[in-house]
């Protein structure tokens, strides 16, 4: 009894340890598919400058509350960088939206009629305001998906609607189509409104005593093909220093992003969390190892005169070595399947909580097989006990 229930422990070693690293490579992979198809959604041939420094590490973001971009900064991009397509600035906010007896609380975000484009949005119902009602600070409001569902009901018609926001009566012109999910900003949780009307009529970009009037949150910039990315960066960092006066070598006050600067950040918090599962996992099948030798050596004495009676009839070490090898890499395969469906379960599994998730088979394969190695390490020694007995000693053996 006692045999079994130090077999069932150890094979539960080993099951943990494989299911580990089975489900941390899945969501590291799933999370990585999920990063790469949210660029491909808003596109990848995009920068975005964002007031202050955003730090690489652990912790990212625009450090501080800065105000040092301008729509003068957003007009100088697009005259002067001749990778440029298109740019748009950006100035949100969160805000409390009321349609009838419904209401949302939701970013409000002002930008330009270039915004669809930048950003790779489609509309799924009526149009984005042009840049003439930007001008004119036309009271129009383009939702999102979300604040469409939550304001009006699901699946209808939104245009010619009229909403307040914070008070203020808004026409809505249009309904953006859904981005997904993509991550902790939900993109679909969002209205858009002129800049113009979200500076002067709903009072956002209100900044410190001394901030330029016209300061905006960020700007996005689109450039022809990733062929350009490194140049296009280098050309908006130079034209952006020399606009804001900044003396060579000195720190810039603002930053500009990639994609491939989101990406980078994403993976090596995939590695980090790929590390942090990978070494529980190891713990698990050092463990479970141990506990494999531990039963075998019990196995050997509890074994003795069998393994003497069969030396007698003509076993050679060799025969007992093998034995109790495949005896001991049997029971830590059969951990390490049971860890693979259990770690493959889980990655399925967590898909139903709408939790990025991929299978990576050739990690499942290399987690099973290091399964099998850890039977032979662990089980070599008590092997190599048996097959060393002296036969006329084990049968003696009481």
């Amino acid at each position: 009894m006692a045999n079994r229930l130090r077999s069932a422990l150890t094979m539960l070693g080993v099951i943990f340890g494989v299911g580990a690293v089975i489900a941390a490579v899945s969501m590291t992979e799933g999370a990585k598919v999920a990063t790469l198809a949210q660029f491909e959604r808003f596109g990848t041939n995009v920068l975005t400058v964002r007031a202050g420094r955003w730090e690489r590490g652990p912790v990212r973001g625009a450090m501080g509350s800065t105000q040092t971009l301008t729509e003068g900064d957003a007009r100088a991009i697009a005259e002067k960088c001749a990778t440029c397509v298109a740019v748009e600035p950006e100035l949100n906010g969160r805000a409390q939206v009321k349609a009838g007896n419904e209401n949302t609380n939701t970013t409000v975000l002002g930008t330009t009629a270039a915004f669809t484009q930048v950003r790779n949005y489609e509309l799924a119902q009526g149009a984005m305001f042009t840049d003439r009602e930007v001008k004119s600070r036309r009271k129009v409001a383009v939702l999102g998906p979300t604040v469409a569902e939550n304001l009006f009901g699901q699946g209808q018609p939104v245009v010619g609607e009229r909403i307040k926001v914070n008070g203020v009566t808004f026409e809505v012109i249009g309904q953006l189509q859904s981005k997904g999910d993509t991550g902790p900003f939900n993109a679909d949780d969002q209205m858009l409104v002129p800049i113009t009307t979200a500076r002067y009529r709903l009072g956002l970009g209100a900044g410190a005593p001394g901030a330029p009037r016209d300061t905006v949150s960020s700007i996005g910039v689109e450039f022809t093909d990733m062929q350009v990315a490194d140049q296009t960066k280098q050309d908006v960092e130079m034209l952006l220093r020399a606009r804001h006066r900044i003396a060579p070598g000195a720190e810039s006050d603002f930053s500009v992003m990639s994609a491939a600067d989101f990406i980078q950040g994403a993976e090596e918090a995939n590695r980090i969390m790929t590390l942090l599962f990978g070494s529980i996992a190891a713990v698990s099948l050092l463990v479970g190892g141990i506990g494999i030798m531990n039963i075998m050596l019990v196995s050997v004495t509890e074994r003795t005169r069998e393994i003497g009676l069969r030396k007698a009839i003509g076993a050679t070490p060799r025969d007992i070595l093998l034995q109790f090898l495949i005896e001991s890499v049997t029971l830590s395969l059969l951990g390490g399947s049971v860890g693979a469906l259990a770690g493959i379960g889980l990655a399925f599994l967590l898909r139903a909580f709408s939790l990025n998730t991929a299978v990576s088979w050739p990690w499942v394969i290399v987690s099973f097989s290091f399964a099998g190695l850890v039977g032979i390490f662990f089980g070599l020694l008590p092997s190599r006990k048996a097959a060393m007995l002296d036969p006329i000693e084990a049968l003696r053996y009481e």
